[in-house]
């Protein structure tokens, strides 16, 4: 009767190599997309509830536009952030585009 030593355990973590091959697999796969980060907030349908502080002579003025253009108070502060995010924003001459 011959003893032979126990072989040695293999590694509990997969090599580097084979790791990444894994993580592009998985990546390509349809389902594969990142979950949304978690943005503070109450969510309503497919938005998200802010509170927002508004000066009340500004405010006054949204509610004029919104009159003038039959929309809610809430689609024209949806559209101006829309359209500062989309096509960028000038604050004295400071540009974000």
């Amino acid at each position: 009767m011959v003893i032979k030593k126990k072989p040695a355990p293999k590694p509990a973590t997969p090599p580097a190599a084979d790791s990444a091959a894994a993580d592009a697999f998985i990546s390509g796969a349809p389902d594969s997309a990142a979950p949304a980060p978690k943005v503070p907030g109450v969510k309503k349908g497919n938005k998200q509830q802010i509170s927002l502080t508004i000066a009340p002579a500004l405010l006054l003025k949204v509610d004029e536009l919104a009159e003038q253009l039959g929309q809610t108070r809430a689609a024209v502060i949806n559209l101006a952030i829309h359209r500062a995010v989309q096509h960028g924003l000038d604050i004295d001459g400071l540009t974000n585009a």
